[in-house]
């Protein structure tokens, strides 16, 4: 009996291998972009998934957040998701000392719309769940958009919001 227990074992053993050794030669060969909350503009970084997730991780790890709004057929959202995600600086600063979260529709929030709801467009607020409205851009007419030549701009914005949470919280 045993050893009828033992060779059935063995050879569902070897059935199961042979198969799993199937379904991988078997699977599709076409390349596939991995699916991630980054969407692109960074895939090694943590993001959150909705505002009330970025506000809570905010709070509790006391750091800035930094809300990205963008459409994905959008050519200035993509030009700008292809100059943040190169940016080795806003890349390393990001992923050390921001909460970050890309959203592809608008928020309830009407605080995070200042000035209307354009994309791209990026605010930064404050574990206190402030928004940091004096926070902006360079163009008077899009207060929080920034363009691919922004980066420094933005990186220096990015150094602002975390000067601010040290001197006013």
């Amino acid at each position: 009996m045993l050893k009828g227990l033992l060779s059935v074992l063995l050879v569902l053993v070897a059935l199961s291998s042979v198969m799993g050794k199937l379904e991988k030669t078997t699977a599709k060969k076409e390349k596939r972009i991995p699916q991630t909350l980054s969407r692109g503009w960074g895939d090694q970084l943590i993001w959150a998934q909705t505002y009330e997730e970025a506000l809570f991780w905010s709070r509790s790890k006391n750091k800035p957040l930094m809300v990205i709004f963008h459409l994905e057929d959008c050519p200035h959202s993509q030009a700008l998701k292809k100059a943040f995600a190169e940016d080795k600086d806003i890349q390393k600063l990001v992923d050390e000392e921001f909460v970050i979260l890309n959203l592809v529709y608008e928020t309830t929030d009407k605080h995070l719309s200042p000035d209307g709801q354009y994309v791209p467009r990026i605010l930064f607020v404050d574990p206190s769940m402030t928004v940091r409205a004096d926070i902006t851009g360079r163009y008077s007419n899009r207060m929080y958009a920034y363009e691919p030549a922004d980066m420094k701009l933005l990186l220096s914005n990015m150094q602002r919001a975390l000067k601010f949470l040290k001197t006013e919280l």
